[in-house]
């Protein structure tokens, strides 16, 4: 065989060992992971398989998953997943089928007190990167089937609150005292409402300075539409080291531009990859909706004239796919 061909067949199979196997299967588990500072934490695990799928009911939308099916292979890396303000672990469904397809294991959980059944501890921030550390501690030790987990091989993805907590448990640090100020600018905004529904919150936020837990596991963050962007800082990121995917929707009304996503862009100390999707809005990051879903949340489920959700979520999955396999290779 030529010199050429044999660079050229050795490179490829290089790449090919660096990347996960893809997996026609995904097995699934619903659980429930014990968290010491309070009640069980709802964990949702999707992972390569080789049993027959089926399809499931997964809240109010479905999925063609092996329930409790054994996972397949070795050495799979880990994605962890944080849902938004009032979401839950289902949110971003379709992109942890996509990672699991690619041959990743993805825990995604639904945060204590910030979720669409209670909302009573939404503005406890500092509660989410604490338990996004103890969702990878519990993946590595406390799921059954922990074997086939490299731990060396760990991502986040997050979306709006989610999108602030993996950047947070990645290094990252915001200051509260920017809250006022940034409230007092923009009274009208999401996260301002947020926190006028809980009397004297705003006040206490300037004084407080709480420990953040990072993880230094985590060594890749994709993060959507990230909430409290404008807290951090160039000073609250600059101990974010890790290779960060960044996405903006072009008309989010939630968390419009000039105060998040773009502040985060512009204060990471390594510019991350980003991408401004044109003619989306905020909730366009959450997964399509399902006729069910569509009946009981429109507001979620209703996007701009001319916007495909479901095409936009084929190009989200394989971006997000792409850049896992590339940060986290062997």
């Amino acid at each position: 065989m030529p010199t050429r061909l044999l660079l050229a067949l050795a490179a490829l199979l290089g790449l090919l060992a660096a990347a996960p196997v893809a997996a026609q299967s995904v097995g699934y588990q619903h659980l429930s992971m014990p968290d010491p500072a309070g009640a069980p934490v709802e964990v949702g695990v999707w992972y390569p398989t080789d049993a027959a799928p089926a399809a499931h009911r997964l809240q109010l939308f479905d999925q063609v998953v092996a329930e409790d099916a054994p996972a397949s292979g070795h050495g799979l890396p880990l994605i962890v997943i944080s849902h938004g303000t009032g979401g839950g672990f289902a949110g971003h469904y379709d992109t942890a089928i996509a990672l699991a397809r690619a041959g990743y294991v993805v825990a995604a959980l639904t945060h204590t007190g910030d979720n669409f059944r209670d909302q009573s501890q939404a503005v406890n921030i500092p509660n989410r990167p604490r338990q996004l550390k103890l969702l990878i501690d519990w993946m590595l030790t406390g799921w059954a089937q922990h074997g086939v987990i490299d731990p060396q091989r760990i991502g986040a993805f997050g979306f709006s609150a989610g999108g602030f907590t993996v950047l947070a448990a990645a290094g990252g640090e915001p200051d509260f005292a920017k809250v006022r100020p940034h409230c007092d600018a923009h009274p009208d905004l999401f996260d301002c409402n947020l926190i006028k529904r809980f009397p004297g919150a705003a006040a206490a936020m300037e004084h407080m300075h709480p420990t953040w837990v990072h993880d230094p596991r985590i060594k890749a963050v994709a993060s959507a539409a990230p909430a409290m962007g404008f807290a951090f800082g160039q000073a609250g990121l600059a101990n974010v080291k890790v290779p960060v995917q960044l996405w903006a929707a072009e008309f989010d009304h939630i968390l419009p531009p000039p105060e998040y996503a773009e502040k985060v862009r512009a204060d990471l100390p390594t510019p991350p990859e980003y991408h401004l999707v044109p003619n989306a809005d905020h909730y366009d990051f959450l997964a399509p909706c399902s006729g069910a879903m569509r009946a009981q949340t429109k507001d979620i489920c209703d996007s701009r004239p001319g916007f495909d959700r479901e095409a936009f979520h084929r190009a989200l999955d394989q971006d997000v796919v792409a850049f896992f396999n590339r940060t986290l290779k062997r």
